[in-house]
């Protein structure tokens, strides 16, 4: 069985993390986390939740979703069935991307996964219904710390490539990026 391959992003920090599965006529076997192959995207934080969720119909978002200091957590996030367009937007103070976006397609198929630090809103749109994405999370949820922009923000240039067919109120309702918003302090990671 080979390795995880850590590719980096053009935002610093930011890793897609390739699965390189073994197959055979049975079917296939990959390793899908490995704290020491991750070791250098990890750092010294460690996992200390794992979540699941389901979208149930094509064109829905969810997002764009963080948890300010000392809360904030990395996220390596991979769907395990279906597929959704992963957007993650750079907030960090002082970053030379600061308020930029990467997206990368995840799917079942391609088991890739997105290992997204401290510092980015994270949200996505299903591109198919019944998507299920698997979140390893470095920091317990915390009400007080969640925060989130809006997934729709002329600000961020997101370009969705399907109609949006369902969001939560939460998420239409986050404020909108004004000239005041400096970002998350977040070299404390």
């Amino acid at each position: 069985m080979g390795k995880l391959t850590i590719i980096e992003t053009p935002l610093k920090g930011l890793y897609i993390v390739e699965t390189n599965a073994f197959v055979d006529h049975r079917g296939a076997f990959a390793r899908w986390f490995c704290e020491e192959e991750l070791a250098t995207t990890l750092g010294k934080r460690h996992i200390k939740n794992v979540n699941f969720s389901i979208t149930v119909t094509t064109g829905s978002i969810r997002g764009m979703h963080f948890q300010k200091p000392p809360h904030a957590e990395m996220k390596l996030v991979r769907c395990i069935r279906g597929r959704i367009l992963d957007v993650v937007v750079d907030i960090r103070a002082g970053s030379p991307t600061f308020l930029e976006h990467y997206a990368i397609e995840l799917s079942a198929e391609n088991m890739k996964m997105f290992a997204i630090p401290e510092g980015f809103a994270h949200g996505f749109q299903s591109l198919e219904d019944d998507s299920e994405i698997m979140y390893l999370v470095t920091e317990f949820y915390s009400p007080e710390s969640e925060a989130g922009l809006r997934f729709n923000d002329p600000a961020l240039k997101i370009e969705w490539p399907l109609p949006v067919t369902d969001i939560s109120t939460k998420d239409v309702e986050h404020p909108l990026i004004y000239d005041d918003f400096t970002g998350l302090d977040v070299s404390m990671y």
